[in-house]
């Protein structure tokens, strides 16, 4: 009962009241056959496999009928972040994730995330599946860059951020072409397809790679005035970016760093 979405076909769908019909005179069907001694093993064996596509069938119908039911309450969600690189903003896979799990997951949804070989060199293939109480199963997929490179060809990354960087795309981007969302107004977080896609996933990892710098740096000062140095560059830096999260984590490093040095000051004095 799993589906692709490149699937070029799809099996025609009958109405409810037949395919209930029709299921449940097969079930009838397999039920008396079963109880008949004489009932060719063939025979069970071909009925056993029209049971088995019309349910499927009818996991499909159902897993369709959800999904048009879910995204009927869904609308635009707004944008909560802000690609410093290409000046658009876009909404994080947790601002998506916070206004669409209590909708699709009430329609019988669960969603999974998985990495997959057959990527073009230098991406990562990234699936979503997204499975239906019902059965069927729908598995969407997304090749996202993750060679670290910037649009000029230099690394902007190592190869550990690039790869979460490209997951963590894949990821935001699968949740809003699954469901059909929309973003604020005009998410435009693509560019139009016009900015090249490495530098939109380095943009977006940007402080995380800063934040690493920043602590190795950290870790070497030895004093209270080189930490405080250190903070006055690299808060105005992460702030920059619009993380907040990389800022407070930074912040409450240099702090602990500084009332360590402290410590140890007062208790060889």
């Amino acid at each position: 009962m799993n589906e692709v979405i490149e699937s070029p076909s799809q099996p025609l769908q009958a109405p409810v009241a037949v395919r209930q019909s029709d299921s449940a005179a097969l079930i009838q069907a397999i039920t008396a056959a079963a109880n008949n001694p004489q009932t060719d093993i063939e025979k069970m064996e071909r009925l056993w496999a029209m049971h088995e596509r019309i349910a499927a069938r009818d996991a499909e119908q159902a897993f369709n009928d959800a999904m048009t039911s879910a995204q009927s309450e869904m609308g635009r969600v707004s944008a909560d972040a802000t690609n410093n690189q290409t000046r658009s903003k876009y909404a994080t896979y947790g601002q998506l994730d916070k206004h669409l799990r209590p909708i699709y997951t009430k329609h019988g949804f669960s969603l999974s995330f998985d990495t997959a070989d057959g990527a073009p060199d230098g991406h990562l293939r990234v699936l979503a599946y997204t499975s239906h109480k019902s059965g069927h199963t729908r598995t969407y997929r997304a090749d996202v860059p993750n060679d670290g490179k910037g649009a000029k060809g230099g690394d902007v990354m190592t190869k550990t951020h690039a790869a979460g960087s490209a997951m963590s795309y894949g990821m935001r981007y699968l949740l809003k072409m699954i469901f059909n969302v929309a973003i604020g107004e005009d998410d435009d977080d693509g560019n139009s397809a016009g900015v090249d896609a490495v530098t939109q996933v380095a943009a977006e990892n940007i402080a995380a790679k800063m934040l690493a710098t920043f602590h190795e740096q950290l870790a070497k000062t030895t004093t209270d005035e080189a930490a405080a140095a250190l903070w006055a560059t690299a808060g105005k830096a992460l702030l920059a970016t619009g993380d907040k999260r990389a800022y407070t984590t930074f912040r409450d490093e240099v702090v602990a760093h500084r009332t360590a040095m402290r410590d140890r000051g007062a208790g060889n004095a």
